[in-house]
């Protein structure tokens, strides 16, 4: 293999600075978050730039995981995230298969429909009605069963659905499998990074479920861990209820505290799912 130019190796070195340069951008505040909310009250307000902390104290963490309600919003969070995702998958893998099928009728009508949502939706205070005419609010279902189906989901399964060749579905009916059978035995096997994708897609977007919960959720007995966050970062709700007078918990550690203990869970589940996500995004990008 030939030597690379001088010009090439110019290029290189500036696309890998840049790139580590997009990285550090990246990364940073993440860091940052966890190393106020490891860092005393005090010497976090003494610096607006935090690299390495001089002392270390998990108070904040401390004074966290010591809240009850907090673990019942995580309670909460994960029992949507899992059902919702769960939920979504089955409704977006049967619409998306359905609609793949260019014999279905009226299923351009129908996809048209679809594709509409994105440009004009139903306004909040209809959907607000719609829910509490179907007895959701206050419950867990108004946080996955209106948001079960995403339209870009929609759409990249369904596009990877149609890439499939009919050839298999063809050979499967021969072998006297039904739509559900060719569905389950064929489709899905062959659509796993796909799916995994998808799951990813929709099990963060519950996990992060925010704005539904605000809408149609005023028990705190089923508040989401975003919810709950919420609380703790805007309306200081627990430094209310410990007396209102503590600095503590007012300051940035705790708020920072909060911050990770959201995000933790997602980058730790993300690496097995990161090796799906890659051939998900990629797969049927370039067709032979």
């Amino acid at each position: 293999m030939p030597n690379s130019s001088l010009g090439s190796k110019i290029f290189d070195s500036l696309n890998y600075a840049l790139l580590a340069l997009l990285a550090l951008l990246t990364v940073y505040p993440f860091w940052d978050s966890l190393i106020v909310s490891i860092t005393p009250m005090q010497e976090s307000l003494t610096s607006s730039l935090h690299l390495i902390p001089k002392s270390v104290t998990f108070e904040a963490y401390q004074y966290m995981l010591s809240l009850e309600q907090l673990w019942t919003s995580y309670g909460i969070s994960i029992f949507i995230t899992v059902l919702g995702t769960v939920i979504s998958m089955i409704a977006t893998t049967m619409a998306a298969y359905a609609l793949s099928k260019k014999q279905l009728p009226g299923g351009r009508t129908v996809m048209f429909l679809i594709i509409f949502t994105m440009m004009f939706s139903g306004g909040i205070i209809p959907t607000y009605l719609v829910i509490k005419q179907l007895g959701m609010m206050n419950t867990v279902w108004a946080m996955m069963v209106p948001t079960a189906i995403t339209t870009y989901n929609l759409i990249i399964m369904r596009s990877f659905f149609s890439s499939i060749p009919e050839s298999l579905e063809e050979s499967a009916k021969l072998d006297g499998c039904n739509d559900f059978g060719i569905l389950l035995r064929v489709v899905v096997p062959l659509s796993m990074p796909a799916l995994a994708t998808i799951a990813l897609f929709y099990s963060v977007s519950r996990w992060n479920e925010f704005f539904t919960a605000v809408m149609y959720i005023t028990d705190k007995k089923i508040w989401p861990l975003q919810l709950f966050l919420r609380s703790m970062l805007i309306d200081n709700e627990a430094a209310f209820q410990s007396g209102g007078d503590s600095p503590f918990l007012l300051g940035p550690s705790v708020k920072m505290a909060t911050i990770m203990i959201s995000v933790i869970p997602v980058i730790l589940i993300y690496p097995f799912f990161q090796r799906y996500f890659v051939q998900g995004v990629t797969l049927g990008a370039v067709k032979e």
